[in-house]
């Protein structure tokens, strides 16, 4: 597997290691993750990662803010619509995220699994990366609501878990092989947002 590209101009010294991190989590997953290895993958000398992250907490911390940061831009959530522009807008700009996360972003998207494992052996991490993921969850509820959805909280659990599920089947499980196209991963949340929004 090819490990994600990182950067070596703009971002800070702890995005480089965040985005390092992030890497080595996806090609060799928690057990690869060591100070060390983020040094050499980062192309840090020996020493810079603990200065910015000293445990191992804190390192994992930083790698769920950095996947926070990234993912939102993945899913485009500024460009999110308004709820006025109805149930198509929020479905052509949900399909598209959800395919950008399974084709040009598997790595992000498997180092995400990776950390939301870890995070049910880590209490103190759990909460952080739920935390995290607050934004886009909340936005979610918000664009229900617009919508007139008559349980935003199921419903919005409802569309996280199939977009969930379905990156999962296509990036780690039994699907990996042809993830769907756009129109198909449209089609499914035609589906399910039609189904939803008639209770």
């Amino acid at each position: 597997m090819a490990v994600m590209s990182v950067r070596t101009t703009g971002p800070s010294r702890a995005d480089l290691v965040a985005d390092a991190a992030l890497s080595l989590l996806a090609e060799r997953g928690m057990r690869g993750l060591t100070h060390r290895a983020v040094d050499e993958a980062a192309g840090l000398p020996q020493g810079s990662t603990s200065n910015v992250a000293r445990t191992r907490q804190a390192l994992l911390e930083l790698a769920v803010r950095r996947l926070a940061d990234r993912e939102a831009r993945v899913l485009a959530l500024h460009e999110m619509p308004d709820p006025r522009a109805g149930a198509d807008a929020l479905l052509d700009a949900l399909a598209l995220a959800t395919h950008r996360a399974l084709t040009g972003h598997r790595a992000l998207t498997l180092a995400r699994y990776e950390l939301a494992l870890e995070a049910t052996r880590r209490p103190e991490l759990r909460a952080f990366f739920d935390a995290t993921g607050a934004r886009f969850r909340d936005l979610l509820a918000a664009l229900v609501t617009g919508l007139g959805s008559t349980d935003p909280e199921r419903h919005t659990l409802s569309l996280i878990a199939w977009a969930d599920g379905l990156m999962f089947s296509c990036v780690a499980g039994s699907f990996s092989a042809a993830p769907p196209s756009l129109e198909e991963v449209r089609a499914g949340l035609r589906e399910l947002l039609a189904g939803m929004l008639r209770e």
